[in-house]
């Protein structure tokens, strides 16, 4: 087996939709590949003691959050017959409405591409050392509890 290294998973802002359309497209000619599964986390304008969240500023100990995201990669892939697997969480600021997280999986089969893309997320999401600090509408942030 190939030996993977870490990969990059930080983009700056929001995640385009013309990026995701494009990850997609570049699979095509992957015809091995007979299921993707995918997961786009989006900016809540929750509320807040009465005031609405605008947007989320995500911070990250990126060497540290690097790290275990190729451990929880590797882990998935050793559980998981998959062909690809991309994540992408943004950091710096990100609007609600917007696309913060980008998971996509694939495999010769839709069981091991979506099972593989949920169990993704909820790892990234409990142990990922990404914060976000939520902005209301007032300008005031305080940090958001992952749910």
């Amino acid at each position: 087996m190939k030996e993977r290294t870490p990969k990059n998973i930080f983009i700056q802002g929001a995640i385009s939709s013309a990026f995701i359309a494009d990850s997609i497209q570049k699979h095509s000619t992957k015809t091995d590949i007979g299921g993707h599964s995918i997961f786009l986390g989006q900016v809540r304008a929750d509320e807040i003691e009465g005031k609405k969240v605008v947007a989320i500023e995500y911070t990250a100990y990126e060497e540290m959050a690097l790290q275990k995201m190729h451990e929880i990669r590797e882990a998935v892939f050793a559980e998981y017959p998959l062909t690809c697997m991309h994540v992408y969480h943004s950091l710096g600021k990100v609007a609600a409405g917007e696309i913060c997280l980008f998971v996509f999986t694939s495999s010769a089969h839709r069981k091991a591409a979506t099972e593989a893309c949920s169990v993704l997320v909820e790892r990234i999401k409990a142990e990922l050392p990404v914060w976000g600090a939520e902005i209301l509408e007032d300008e005031t942030h305080q940090w958001k509890v992952n749910q």
